[in-house]
């Protein structure tokens, strides 16, 4: 009676591709719901709080000198994206930009600090450390051309002092 009742563990592999399965299909809701809420928020009328409503809580409030408050939400590591909302401070909603661009990535420049990129790009999908070179390097997933198409990264390299030294794209290599 008791060996009726008790269910055979699932293997290791079925438990990865499940673990896999509801990882993609999480990137895939939160997609759907990035998307609606960039159609329904519209800059010059839409409030903070539908912002929230939309998005949640920010990563990253940042201040800037005329007041206005810039909201960072990252979609890193599994996303490609990574969207700074600036609201005015008269609560308004001025802007929705999707930051991991060709043009942002050509602003990061030598001599930057982790703060200046990161406010440029958001937060990195991975931040790795090198001790004997000693280099930290954080890393970006910007996409791919297509679903068979390898994933894409932008990287930042840091010295010791916390300095960009340099940048780079690559690719995971898993199709070759």
């Amino acid at each position: 009676m008791l060996r009726d009742s008790v269910r055979p563990l699932e293997n290791p592999e079925m438990q990865t591709i499940k673990k896999l399965f509801l990882a993609m299909f999480a990137v895939i809701l939160l997609q759907a719901c990035d998307q609606l809420a960039l159609r329904e928020l519209e800059p010059g009328v839409s409030t903070v709080t539908e912002v929230r409503d939309w998005f949640g809580a920010p990563e990253q409030e940042w201040r800037n000198d005329d007041g206005s408050t810039v909201l960072e939400y990252s979609r890193q590591p599994a996303g490609t994206e990574c969207f700074m909302i600036t609201i005015g401070p008269d609560g308004i909603l001025r802007s929705i930009d999707q930051v991991l661009t060709d043009a942002n990535f050509a602003r990061i420049r030598n001599g930057m600090s982790g703060e200046e990129v990161r406010r440029i790009l958001g937060r990195p999908a991975s931040r790795k450390t090198f001790d004997l070179k000693p280099e930290t390097v954080w890393e970006w997933h910007i996409g791919q051309d297509n679903p068979l198409s390898e994933p894409a990264f932008f990287t930042v390299s840091f010295d010791a002092a916390g300095r960009v030294t340099g940048t780079g794209r690559h690719t995971t290599g898993r199709n070759r």
